[in-house]
């Protein structure tokens, strides 16, 4: 596996080649796939690791690859303040576990981010310290950014009005 001249990736296979399952760094944009039950041990050293000091999580999403093992596709965009530079990691999940590990404990802006994943996507996020809908009512069936999500699904209607009104 090439680290592509890109120091954070090299300082990366470094520490964790066993983790590190793919590496690039197009148009300078440097990018690793981690093996998924490693997620966490690589975004503590990432966070910890002083020449790197990803302080910043600036953003979480998944991708949903349908009918590619594995289905979805974690993505994280971390951040050094203090040393100017950005780095984009991706974990795979399968559609049968849809589990992976939460990195609210390393970085707490990821609390509604993993939110909004589980909600729309329907990812579980391990040791989540409160994993509930946060976009969509409670009621809400399925996980609507899911490509198998039909387009024309009619949802249940709630009645909000109260008993007093």
């Amino acid at each position: 596996m090439e680290d592509h001249g890109s120091p954070l990736l090299r300082r990366l296979l470094d520490a964790h080649r066993e983790a590190t399952l793919a590496t690039h760094a197009d148009f300078g944009d440097a990018t690793a796939r981690v093996a998924p039950g490693q997620l966490i041990q690589v975004m503590t050293f990432l966070r910890d690791e002083p020449a790197l000091a990803f302080d910043m999580l600036i953003d979480l999403t998944c991708v949903d690859y349908l009918g590619r093992e594995p289905r979805f596709e974690m993505v994280y965009h971390l951040y050094s303040v203090t040393r100017n530079h950005r780095l984009r990691i991706k974990a795979g999940v399968s559609e049968e576990s849809a589990t992976i590990g939460s990195v609210t404990g390393l970085w707490a802006a990821a609390d509604w981010m993993e939110r909004e994943v589980f909600d729309l996507y329907g990812i579980v996020f391990e040791n989540h310290p409160d994993l509930r809908r946060i976009l969509l009512d409670e009621g809400f069936e399925g996980h609507p950014l899911r490509k198998d999500y039909p387009k024309t699904r009619r949802q249940p209607l709630i009645d909000r009005r109260s008993s007093d009104a």
